[in-house]
């Protein structure tokens, strides 16, 4: 692991897999690290060079004040791509992560071959709910509402047969600065993409989670029915389809991938 430099902050990064290959960068969601593509290392590392990196305000990447938006979250994409000299690199990104990528792809396609958004909506709840979140976490930080996130997380069934796994989602979101998930909530309520979704231009999949309640397959559907060309799958899976059902989730993410044209 490592830090880069950017405009206002310091990035945590780690590189997986071999120098030289075509890249993919992977975008976690509010509440977590780049720990959270762990299940994804192994199994994209063989043919891809993985860039992970902690959020702003997430992790051990810098706190800076709030409140955050997407163009910020996207542009510090661009600006890590560009402190470690990478001129193009394959994206995917869940649900805050998706949001970003879909800037990305609506404002960089050119740097952007492939575009991966996972578990993520153009609009994510309303104004209300994320207010009375952030009202929370400023009273009682992340660990006051981490037991009504882990529940939408992850199903009950992955929970009561991955129990580790399970504890280790809810430590990186107790873990997680206060401030930053407050900043970063500010991000998701303001982001309203519906009407921007068609000028997304690079290659898109879409992958939504059966059981996940925070962005429906319904939100997943409207996705692929905006912007042009793009591919849909479900899997069986709450919010964090990564984990939950990782080996569907690497299986269909790879694919996507690497036919013709991903490597450019």
């Amino acid at each position: 692991m490592a830090f880069a430099k950017i405009s206002d902050a310091e990035l945590l990064y780690q590189w997986d897999g071999p120098a030289g290959a075509p890249v993919v960068v992977f975008s976690n969601s509010l509440g977590t690290t780049h720990r959270m593509w762990d299940p994804q290392v192994e199994a994209f590392s063989r043919d891809f060079r993985v860039l992970r990196y902690d959020s702003r305000g997430h992790g051990q990447s810098s706190v800076t004040p709030g409140p955050y938006n997407i163009e910020q979250l996207a542009g510090d994409v661009v600006q890590l791509l560009d402190e470690l000299k990478v001129e193009r690199a394959n994206f995917c990104g869940l649900s805050i992560g998706g949001m970003v990528g879909m800037y990305l792809g609506a404002n960089a396609a050119a740097r952007f071959p492939r575009i991966a958004l996972c578990n993520t909506a153009a609009k994510i709840g309303s104004a209300d709910t994320w207010n009375a979140r952030i009202t929370t976490v400023q009273q009682g930080g992340t660990k006051a509402i981490a037991g009504g996130v882990i529940d939408r997380w992850l199903t009950a069934a992955y929970r009561s047969l991955h129990m580790g796994e399970a504890a280790r989602v809810l430590e990186m979101l107790e873990s997680t600065d206060a401030a930053g998930y407050v900043a970063t909530c500010a991000a998701v309520r303001d982001m309203d993409f519906r009407e921007k979704l068609q000028t997304i231009q690079a290659p898109t999949l879409i992958i939504a989670g059966t059981h996940d309640l925070s962005t429906t397959p319904a939100d997943g559907r409207f996705l692929e029915s905006q912007i042009r060309g793009a591919k849909y799958a479900e899997l069986a899976a709450a919010h964090l389809s990564n984990i939950e059902a990782r080996d569907d989730f690497n299986r269909t993410v790879l694919g996507f991938l690497k036919t013709q044209g991903a490597h450019g």
